[in-house]
């Protein structure tokens, strides 16, 4: 087609049938698209980047570091033999533990499908056998507790409680609050186990978004959920799913209500909406939005306090997966940049030592801050100023990341090879994030409770 540039080649799957088959990436104009053809069912195209930052400097070069253990060997290639096989490029960063398969929301975009494939809970001996297969992969690595809802478990504290003995030190909840907000003793429990952190589904300050999104009003309760984790000194990350249409344009209230709530809130890790299940036709432009679009909307909404170019390409999953950006709010307001994106110049690294800053840094900023006592030593002047600011940063740092999430439409099996995001299968083998949530577009899935379907 007159005007496109060739980005590139890589391999995709077929969204009908998950067949893998051979695809491009092609720039129009400043917009970039994967492009794919099934011999079976045809030709394919979905939106991968709009607009500026250029996708071309986007990038982020690694030297590619094999997991330490690879629980599968290699027979039909990515993205088939996940759990990790010897062909993935990364270590783990988070690892997600399911501890459940049920839910208290029936939400209109799910990643797990809560419900569609309950089973009873996994034992608290499973668990065990869960952690130490991570140990074995190579960790201790981060964990995120999630399901499902977990916090339907009872025994989620001890849960935590066995993590931490077994050598993890960061544990995350990933929730949708409901509990955190009506149950402030199981708040104290979870804190009392030594849980560090909550991953807050929190999709704006409107109720008619989580009409929309979870099928009732649920702002008050994410409040109260907040409040509880504030009162017993748990970091908390705010996480919006963003859909076109129903809660972009809440963007920037979205972070002044989290600013506002600093040091309790850490920061927002937002989730451009991605089409696992049934969606039989594929999503169009307008259907999707980009992690350039979000950085754009940022800087839009927030009157410029917070600039698109303060944004960088992350240095542990692939460049074109996420951003993020480091801040401080000073006592006048201003929200101070701690990162600046370097536009091409940036020095191939070690894959490996990509994902352990990630892990660090994930750790230090999404926990809460130790409370003690103001001590900014006596030599005045500019000491106590520079005394004073390194306190601020350390109880007043905030956080704004996105990571986009791949389906079926615009899945690319370089990126996927990179990923450093991983489900613990039930089987106890890590599994990339993307393919463990991976449907066609019936809505059958790659790994998650079918993946002798398409093996």
């Amino acid at each position: 087609m007159t005007g496109e540039e060739f980005l590139g080649g890589t391999e995709s799957l077929c969204p009908h049938c998950l067949t893998k088959i051979p695809a491009f990436k092609v720039l129009r104009q400043e917009n970039v698209y994967l492009v794919k053809n099934c011999p079976r069912h045809g030709l394919f195209e979905a939106l991968l980047w709009r607009g500026q930052p250029d996708y071309r400097c986007w990038a982020r070069p690694k030297i590619p570091s094999q997991p330490k253990v690879s629980f599968t060997e290699i027979q039909k290639g990515c993205p088939f033999d996940c759990g990790l096989c010897p062909d993935h490029r990364q270590h783990s960063c988070t690892v997600l533990l399911e501890v459940t398969q049920s839910c208290n929301l029936n939400c209109t975009y799910c990643f797990a499908a809560a419900g569609d494939y309950a089973t009873a809970d996994p034992s608290l001996d499973t668990i065990e056998v869960w952690y130490k297969k991570i140990l074995e992969a190579g960790g201790p690595y981060n964990i995120q507790l999630s399901g499902g809802e977990p916090t339907l478990r009872d025994d989620l504290p001890e849960i935590v409680r066995m993590g931490h003995r077994l050598g993890f030190t960061f544990i995350q909840l990933n929730t949708n609050g409901l509990r955190l907000a009506r149950d402030r003793a199981f708040v104290q429990r979870l804190k009392e186990a030594g849980l560090t952190s909550v991953f807050l589904q929190f999709d704006g300050t409107e109720d008619s978004i989580y009409h929309v999104l979870r099928g009732k009003p649920l702002f008050k309760e994410k409040e109260q959920a907040i409040r509880h984790c504030a009162e017993e000194n748990l970091g908390v990350v705010l996480v919006p799913t963003l859909v076109p249409g129903v809660n972009v344009h809440n963007i920037g209230s979205t972070l002044d209500f989290a600013l506002g709530r600093l040091p309790a809130v850490r920061g927002i890790h937002f989730q451009p909406v991605s089409y696992f299940g049934r969606y039989p036709e594929a999503p169009a432009d307008s259907d999707r939005i980009t992690i350039p679009d979000i950085m754009r909307e940022i800087e839009k909404q927030s009157g410029g306090r917070i600039k698109a170019d303060s944004f960088r390409p992350p240095g542990c999953e692939n460049a074109l997966c996420s951003f993020h950006g480091n801040y401080v709010l000073m006592p006048s307001g201003e929200l101070r940049s701690l990162t600046k994106h370097d536009a091409c110049c940036t020095k191939p690294e070690r894959a490996e030592e990509g994902a352990a800053r990630a892990r660090n840094f994930a750790a230090k900023q999404w926990s809460a801050p130790v409370v003690r006592a103001a001590n900014f030593g006596t030599g005045g002047g500019s000491f106590a100023l520079w005394d004073a600011f390194i306190e601020r940063t350390r109880t007043h740092s905030f956080s704004i990341s996105g990571m986009a999430f791949q389906d079926a439409w615009n899945l690319d099996l370089e990126r996927l090879k990179d990923c450093c995001i991983h489900v613990l299968s039930p089987a106890g083998k890590p599994v990339p994030f993307c393919a463990y949530n991976l449907t066609d577009n019936q809505g059958r899935p790659l790994y998650r409770g079918g993946m002798q379907l398409w093996k």
